[in-house]
């Protein structure tokens, strides 16, 4: 006797490629807020050291601070 087992690799495939486009749109808008929290609390800093001290208290980077394009 046997057993015909159903090919379930495409769909399984399918929803990695929607999932894939999820993560990658969600680290988009993530780093787009970081962005914007980054500059806001620079704009209220009175200096440098302010702005440092600012931004770890709040976990954000500058470092990830990205150039946008178009």
């Amino acid at each position: 006797m046997t057993w015909a087992r159903r090919s379930g690799s495409s769909l399984a495939n399918d929803e990695d490629s929607r999932m894939g486009i999820i993560r990658a749109e969600e680290a988009v808008r993530l780093g787009e807020q970081n962005d914007r929290a980054v500059l806001t609390v620079a704009g209220h800093s009175s200096d440098s050291r302010e702005c440092a001290e600012l931004l770890a208290m709040l976990g954000l980077d500058a470092g990830q601070r990205r150039q946008r394009t178009a």
